[in-house]
């Protein structure tokens, strides 16, 4: 299956701000948005361009896939499946994204970052409902128990990320439990309740073309 393989710091310089790719690296100096306020490449620091209309809806768009770790033609599925949803079509996508397992996994704090959580999911560490799940764009409904396995209480990649929640909001619409290492979707979340500074509608925008 092609995934991207290159710096994920380059993505972040690339969107000009932290899309949380590196973890716990991206709340210390070592961040590469930080040191390199530039985009990245030979020409990164000279870059003086007037963005269009379609420009700044591309970039909205390659923000959002980028943040969580989507392809083009997967990301692209997504907004489809949420134009022909009942309600508004930016909420519907951001929402659907936000309820993936793998980020479901992430935003509860068994992981450093989204593309840790897919490992953890593909490795099958993780359960859904006391089910083995090992697809990461599983959808997540409320009132769903998602649990790191028995087997798998012990890894350090997961107590080292939960010493690290609450440094980002925190989210009404979840359920941690630390001790029992599970945790709970309590409802499908509002928009104004989801940390992203993506402007969505202007996906809508760029697609409906």
């Amino acid at each position: 299956m092609a995934r991207y393989t290159d710096a994920n710091c380059k993505l972040c310089r690339r969107e000009g701000e932290k899309l949380f790719l590196k973890g716990s690296r991206c709340f210390t100096e070592k961040c590469a948005v930080e040191r390199r306020k530039y985009s990245p490449g030979q020409h990164g620091q000279n870059m003086r361009r007037k963005v269009s209309a379609y420009g700044l809806q591309l970039r909205e768009k390659q923000k959002i896939r980028r943040t969580y770790g989507l392809l083009e033609k997967q990301f692209h599925n997504y907004y489809e499946k949420a134009d022909k949803k009942i309600g508004i079509t930016g909420e519907n996508l951001i929402q659907m994204l936000e309820t993936r397992l793998d980020n479901m996994v992430y935003r509860l704090g068994f992981a450093p970052s989204r593309k840790a959580a897919r490992q953890l999911v593909r490795h099958r560490h993780i359960l859904v409902d006391d089910k083995i799940v090992d697809i990461p764009s599983y959808h997540i409904q409320p009132n769903q128990i998602i649990k790191i396995k028995e087997k798998s209480k012990n890894l350090e990649i997961v107590h080292a990320a939960l010493k690290e929640v609450g440094r980002g909001e925190e989210l009404t619409w979840i359920r941690l439990n630390k001790a029992a290492l599970e945790g709970e979707l309590l409802e499908i979340p509002k928009r104004a309740d989801i940390p992203l500074t993506a402007n969505e509608q202007l996906v809508v925008e760029l697609y409906s073309k």
